[in-house]
Protein backbone atom coordinates (compact mmCIF):
# COMPACT_ATOMS: atom_id res chain seq x y z
CA UNK A 1 0.00 0.00 0.00
CA UNK A 2 1.27 3.34 -1.21
CA UNK A 3 2.04 6.12 1.76
CA UNK A 4 1.28 9.53 1.43
CA UNK A 5 0.82 13.01 3.76
CA UNK A 6 0.54 15.73 1.27
CA UNK A 7 -2.88 15.50 -0.98
CA UNK A 8 -3.44 17.91 -3.68
CA UNK A 9 -7.45 18.46 -5.31
CA UNK A 10 -8.69 19.50 -7.79
CA UNK A 11 -11.64 21.76 -7.06
CA UNK A 12 -14.59 21.92 -10.23
CA UNK A 13 -16.25 17.91 -10.37
CA UNK A 14 -13.85 17.15 -7.50
CA UNK A 15 -14.66 18.94 -4.43
CA UNK A 16 -17.83 21.50 -6.27
CA UNK A 17 -20.43 20.01 -8.93
CA UNK A 18 -20.13 23.69 -10.82
CA UNK A 19 -22.25 22.56 -13.58
CA UNK A 20 -24.60 25.30 -14.04
CA UNK A 21 -22.37 28.08 -13.11
CA UNK A 22 -19.64 26.92 -15.33
CA UNK A 23 -22.07 26.02 -18.46
CA UNK A 24 -24.12 29.03 -18.20
CA UNK A 25 -20.32 31.27 -18.36
CA UNK A 26 -19.00 29.11 -21.61
CA UNK A 27 -22.56 30.20 -22.93
CA UNK A 28 -22.05 33.99 -22.22
CA UNK A 29 -18.49 33.23 -23.62
CA UNK A 30 -20.00 32.02 -26.97
CA UNK A 31 -22.25 34.94 -27.33
CA UNK A 32 -19.70 37.20 -26.95
CA UNK A 33 -18.16 36.03 -30.00
CA UNK A 34 -21.78 36.20 -32.37
CA UNK A 35 -22.20 32.20 -31.45
CA UNK A 36 -24.98 30.45 -30.56
CA UNK A 37 -23.87 28.22 -27.82
CA UNK A 38 -25.33 24.61 -27.48
CA UNK A 39 -27.70 23.44 -24.20
CA UNK A 40 -25.56 23.29 -21.08
CA UNK A 41 -26.44 19.87 -20.83
CA UNK A 42 -23.94 20.00 -24.33
CA UNK A 43 -21.17 21.83 -22.35
CA UNK A 44 -20.97 19.47 -19.53
CA UNK A 45 -17.80 17.40 -20.88
CA UNK A 46 -16.19 20.63 -21.10
CA UNK A 47 -15.95 21.25 -17.20
CA UNK A 48 -12.49 21.07 -16.22
CA UNK A 49 -10.23 21.98 -18.71
CA UNK A 50 -8.56 25.27 -18.95
CA UNK A 51 -10.62 27.85 -20.82
CA UNK A 52 -8.23 28.37 -23.63
CA UNK A 53 -8.58 24.91 -24.65
CA UNK A 54 -12.38 24.98 -24.16
CA UNK A 55 -13.68 27.94 -26.21
CA UNK A 56 -10.46 26.82 -29.05
CA UNK A 57 -12.34 23.67 -29.57
CA UNK A 58 -15.24 25.65 -30.91
CA UNK A 59 -12.76 26.94 -33.52
CA UNK A 60 -12.10 30.05 -32.19
CA UNK A 61 -9.21 31.89 -32.91
CA UNK A 62 -6.72 33.39 -30.56
CA UNK A 63 -8.45 36.56 -30.56
CA UNK A 64 -11.92 35.30 -30.44
CA UNK A 65 -10.63 33.18 -27.54
CA UNK A 66 -9.42 36.39 -25.41
CA UNK A 67 -13.50 37.79 -26.31
CA UNK A 68 -14.91 34.29 -24.93
CA UNK A 69 -12.72 34.21 -22.09
CA UNK A 70 -13.07 37.80 -21.36
CA UNK A 71 -17.35 36.96 -21.56
CA UNK A 72 -17.16 34.14 -19.79
CA UNK A 73 -15.54 35.92 -16.73
CA UNK A 74 -17.87 38.95 -16.70
CA UNK A 75 -20.52 36.55 -15.89
CA UNK A 76 -18.71 34.43 -13.60
CA UNK A 77 -17.04 36.67 -11.60
CA UNK A 78 -20.71 37.89 -10.57
CA UNK A 79 -22.99 35.05 -10.70
CA UNK A 80 -21.70 31.51 -12.00
CA UNK A 81 -19.58 31.90 -9.33
CA UNK A 82 -21.36 30.76 -6.64
CA UNK A 83 -24.27 28.84 -9.14
CA UNK A 84 -22.15 25.51 -7.92
CA UNK A 85 -22.55 23.19 -4.88
CA UNK A 86 -20.50 21.11 -2.87
CA UNK A 87 -20.53 17.39 -3.26
CA UNK A 88 -22.11 15.70 0.06
CA UNK A 89 -19.75 14.75 2.62
CA UNK A 90 -16.58 16.93 1.11
CA UNK A 91 -16.36 19.38 4.49
CA UNK A 92 -16.48 15.63 6.66
CA UNK A 93 -13.82 14.28 4.48
CA UNK A 94 -11.47 17.31 4.65
CA UNK A 95 -11.99 17.84 8.11
CA UNK A 96 -11.28 14.03 8.97
CA UNK A 97 -8.39 13.90 6.55
CA UNK A 98 -6.54 16.68 9.04
CA UNK A 99 -7.48 15.38 12.53
CA UNK A 100 -5.46 12.56 11.01
CA UNK A 101 -2.60 14.53 10.05
CA UNK A 102 -2.74 15.28 6.52
CA UNK A 103 -1.67 18.31 4.68
CA UNK A 104 -4.45 19.31 2.13
CA UNK A 105 -4.07 21.92 -0.79
CA UNK A 106 -6.53 22.53 -3.98
CA UNK A 107 -4.93 23.21 -7.52
CA UNK A 108 -7.05 24.47 -9.61
CA UNK A 109 -6.96 25.57 -13.03
CA UNK A 110 -9.95 28.11 -12.34
CA UNK A 111 -8.54 31.45 -12.05
CA UNK A 112 -7.09 31.41 -7.99
CA UNK A 113 -8.91 34.56 -6.99
CA UNK A 114 -12.06 32.66 -8.08
CA UNK A 115 -11.09 29.61 -6.42
CA UNK A 116 -10.26 31.00 -2.76
CA UNK A 117 -13.65 33.03 -2.89
CA UNK A 118 -15.67 29.63 -3.66
CA UNK A 119 -13.89 27.42 -1.15
CA UNK A 120 -14.64 30.62 1.70
CA UNK A 121 -17.94 30.87 0.23
CA UNK A 122 -18.12 27.19 1.13
CA UNK A 123 -16.45 27.07 4.31
CA UNK A 124 -13.91 25.05 3.50
CA UNK A 125 -10.89 27.21 3.20
CA UNK A 126 -9.77 26.73 6.49
CA UNK A 127 -9.14 23.01 5.55
CA UNK A 128 -6.59 23.93 3.42
CA UNK A 129 -2.55 25.01 3.27
CA UNK A 130 -2.94 26.56 0.25
CA UNK A 131 -5.29 27.25 -2.84
CA UNK A 132 -3.44 26.97 -5.95
CA UNK A 133 -4.87 28.21 -9.30
CA UNK A 134 -4.10 29.91 -12.97
CA UNK A 135 -3.38 33.50 -13.38
CA UNK A 136 -5.76 35.84 -14.20
CA UNK A 137 -3.77 36.78 -17.44
CA UNK A 138 -3.65 33.28 -18.58
CA UNK A 139 0.15 32.77 -18.20
CA UNK A 140 -0.72 29.75 -15.50
CA UNK A 141 -3.73 27.65 -16.69
CA UNK A 142 -2.42 24.18 -17.41
CA UNK A 143 -2.55 22.05 -14.17
CA UNK A 144 1.28 20.81 -14.53
CA UNK A 145 2.07 25.08 -14.19
CA UNK A 146 -0.35 25.32 -11.43
CA UNK A 147 1.36 22.01 -9.96
CA UNK A 148 4.84 23.30 -10.08
CA UNK A 149 3.54 27.14 -8.50
CA UNK A 150 2.33 24.92 -5.76
CA UNK A 151 5.02 22.89 -5.22
CA UNK A 152 6.95 26.17 -4.69
CA UNK A 153 4.85 27.95 -2.54
CA UNK A 154 4.28 25.46 0.00
CA UNK A 155 8.10 25.40 -0.38
CA UNK A 156 8.61 21.33 -1.49
CA UNK A 157 11.78 20.18 -2.48
CA UNK A 158 10.22 16.41 -3.35
CA UNK A 159 6.93 15.60 -4.22
CA UNK A 160 7.68 11.66 -2.77
CA UNK A 161 4.45 11.42 -0.64
CA UNK A 162 2.30 13.98 -2.54
CA UNK A 163 -0.99 12.68 -4.07
CA UNK A 164 -3.12 14.18 -6.88
CA UNK A 165 -6.89 13.89 -6.71
CA UNK A 166 -9.21 14.77 -9.66
CA UNK A 167 -11.87 13.93 -12.23
CA UNK A 168 -10.05 15.00 -15.29
CA UNK A 169 -7.87 13.42 -17.52
CA UNK A 170 -5.91 17.00 -17.20
CA UNK A 171 -5.51 16.26 -13.45
CA UNK A 172 -3.87 12.76 -13.80
CA UNK A 173 -1.85 13.89 -16.88
CA UNK A 174 -0.46 16.95 -15.50
CA UNK A 175 0.49 15.50 -12.04
CA UNK A 176 2.10 12.88 -13.90
CA UNK A 177 4.15 15.56 -15.84
CA UNK A 178 5.41 16.80 -12.14
CA UNK A 179 5.90 13.26 -11.18
CA UNK A 180 3.12 12.87 -8.70
CA UNK A 181 0.57 9.98 -8.78
CA UNK A 182 -3.07 10.59 -8.65
CA UNK A 183 -6.44 9.17 -8.03
CA UNK A 184 -8.98 9.53 -10.01
CA UNK A 185 -13.26 10.05 -8.86
CA UNK A 186 -16.32 8.65 -10.67
CA UNK A 187 -18.50 11.34 -9.47
CA UNK A 188 -17.14 14.16 -11.10
CA UNK A 189 -17.30 15.01 -15.12
CA UNK A 190 -14.48 12.40 -16.55
CA UNK A 191 -15.08 8.83 -17.25
CA UNK A 192 -13.44 5.86 -16.02
CA UNK A 193 -12.06 5.37 -19.71
CA UNK A 194 -11.00 8.68 -19.80
CA UNK A 195 -9.00 8.37 -16.06
CA UNK A 196 -7.37 5.08 -16.89
CA UNK A 197 -6.33 6.04 -20.06
CA UNK A 198 -4.34 9.21 -18.32
CA UNK A 199 -2.51 7.15 -16.02
CA UNK A 200 -4.71 7.20 -12.54
CA UNK A 201 -3.10 4.25 -10.20
CA UNK A 202 -6.60 4.10 -8.25
CA UNK A 203 -10.30 5.17 -8.61
CA UNK A 204 -13.07 5.99 -6.31
CA UNK A 205 -16.42 6.18 -7.32
CA UNK A 206 -18.30 8.23 -4.57
CA UNK A 207 -16.85 10.86 -1.62
CA UNK A 208 -17.11 8.09 0.63
CA UNK A 209 -14.88 5.68 -1.19
CA UNK A 210 -12.34 8.53 -2.01
CA UNK A 211 -12.41 9.24 2.56
CA UNK A 212 -11.60 5.93 2.90
CA UNK A 213 -9.10 5.15 0.52
CA UNK A 214 -7.31 8.57 1.24
CA UNK A 215 -7.10 7.44 4.59
CA UNK A 216 -6.00 3.96 4.14
CA UNK A 217 -2.71 5.72 2.56
CA UNK A 218 -1.99 7.67 5.88
CA UNK A 219 -1.80 4.84 7.65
Amino acid sequence: MPRFHTFFFDLDGTLTDPAPGITSSIQKGLEACGIEPPPREALLPFIGPPLAETFSAFGLGEEEVRRAVAGFRAYFSVTGIFENKLYPGIPEMLASLREAGATLCIATSKPEEFAVRIARHFGIAEYFHRIAGAAMDETRTKKAEVLAYLEKEIGLSSVEGVLMIGDRRHDVTGARARGIPAVGVLYGYGSEEELREAGAFSLAATVNDLSRLLHSFLK
